[in-house]
């Protein structure tokens, strides 16, 4: 056993009532930032299937599950799934987008992907694409990578 002698003096108390304010107030910070930073994605992410719409393509499927993968889009044209993954980014000031797509990211879409069209037993061209989102709500720049990765052969 293990015995703590913990001073609960005044001063020592009210101490550790203003870390918990401290605390309580740093939370609800990040969880507003952190529902500001949902919400833009999903906005890039309807901005990224606009985009797709916009030249020519049916939208199949939007945030499709398999296990705990997730491909954003999943758009069809002239033929050809393309299994999209959206990155937005307000600025560049923490790399660029698409440098955001790690191998296991990559691994994960392909995953999915498979198991799309194994479950709708497809028999069309696949591939893969990434759409960046980059800029401010407005005002923002969207870059379409058509065949941005192949899966890799193991």
């Amino acid at each position: 056993n293990i015995a703590v002698d913990i001073d609960m003096s005044p001063e020592k108390e009210k101490s550790i009532d203003e870390l918990a304010i401290h605390f309580i107030y740093l939370l609800y910070i990040y969880r507003e930032f952190m529902a500001q930073h949902n919400e833009f994605g999903r906005i890039s992410e309807d901005r990224a299937a606009a985009y797709l719409m916009a030249r020519g393509y049916t939208i199949r499927e939007r945030n499709w599950r398999f296990d705990r993968k997730e491909v954003d889009i999943i758009a069809q044209k002239n033929g050809v799934i393309a299994f999209v993954e959206v990155k937005a980014r307000r600025n560049d000031y923490f790399g660029d987008a698409i440098d955001a797509i790690t191998d296991n990211k990559i691994r994960n879409l392909i995953h999915a992907a498979n198991a799309y069209v194994r479950y709708h037993r497809l028999n069309l061209s696949i591939r893969f694409d990434v759409i960046t989102v980059t800029g401010e709500l407005g005002s923002q720049v969207v870059e379409h990578i058509e065949d941005a990765f192949y899966p890799p052969v193991y």
